[in-house]
């Protein structure tokens, strides 16, 4: 699971802010008084899984130090519509301020873990887990792997560094390579990278076959359908992992994951989940 540290959270909030509060915050220091005080709360609007609520604490803190926050929720919590993740009291102004920098951040993560958590109901009962992509927002990779794991799924690679993945293209690459470019690559990946698992993308049984026989630690079994998922599971006998991807949708997931594979990826969980309905509102 990707482990968040303080400072890169920090470090984007400040860039946020940055980009949103320019030279200052007009409407507010127009308009709100400085020594104007308030409470507010963060609730949620809609069911979801909270995912960022840190992002949230800090972008209020950087405004002003002094705000009191009082945490309600934590992170892979579900929450109905009305229940509170955050309180928060102090200066108006710095409320005002960074309301919408601590709305993006917790609307976007939740919205991933929301979307993973369901992905994740939809295999219960089988032995598939859900596996995230790199199919993520420049930037926010590590974010939103760590909203997918608040959502009950499983990290995969973080990026082209800790897993050797050959993709067809690769494979292309190699082609008429001896005995055959899978396993021309495998033992390559194996000789540069002794340390890394080495995980091989087929399209066809015969490619599943040579990814077993050259003892790649995966095998993503490439937009298959059950039937071909199933045989491809068979074929390999337990000498690798199994990991099914390329368009899996909601209403596909369970007849896939029936197939018995270890793992099924879904960019969708990062790339298309919705932002949640997370609002900021000011108690009387």
């Amino acid at each position: 699971m990707i482990r968040l540290e303080e400072t890169e959270i920090r470090e984007a909030v400040r860039r946020a802010l940055a980009e949103d509060v320019g030279t200052g915050d007009v409407t507010t220091l127009a308009c709100v008084p400085p020594e104007a005080t308030a409470r507010a709360v963060l609730r949620a609007r809609e069911s979801m899984v909270l995912a960022g609520l840190a992002f949230a604490r800090l972008a209020f803190h950087e405004l002003d130090p002094n705000l009191k926050l009082q945490t309600r929720a934590e992170d892979g919590q579900r929450l109905a519509p009305g229940d509170v993740a955050l309180e928060i009291s102090g200066a108006a102004r710095a409320i005002l301020t960074a309301e919408r920098v601590a709305l993006n951040f917790t609307q976007r993560l939740s919205g991933v873990a929301t979307l993973t958590a369901r992905f994740v109901a939809a295999v219960a009962g089988t032995k598939a887990r859900i596996l995230d992509t790199r199919k993520t927002t420049p930037g926010w990779r590590r974010f939103e792997k760590y909203a997918v794991a608040c959502g009950g799924g499983t990290n995969h690679r973080t990026g082209l560094y800790d897993l050797v993945l050959i993709k067809d293209n690769h494979l292309a690459a190699l082609a008429g390579a001896s005995p055959n470019p899978i396993a021309a690559a495998v033992q390559r990946a194996r000789q540069a990278w002794p340390q890394l698992k080495v995980e091989v993308e087929a399209d066809t049984l015969e490619q599943v076959d040579q990814a077993a026989e050259a003892g790649a630690d995966f095998i993503l079994l490439d937009n298959m359908p059950p039937d071909q998922l199933r045989e491809a599971v068979r074929q390999v006998r337990g000498r690798a992992q199994t990991e099914a991807s390329g368009g899996i949708r909601l209403e596909t997931l369970r007849a896939v994951a029936e197939t018995g594979v270890d793992f099924i990826s879904v960019g969708a969980i990062t790339h298309s989940a919705p932002a949640v309905d997370l609002g900021l509102d000011f108690l009387p």
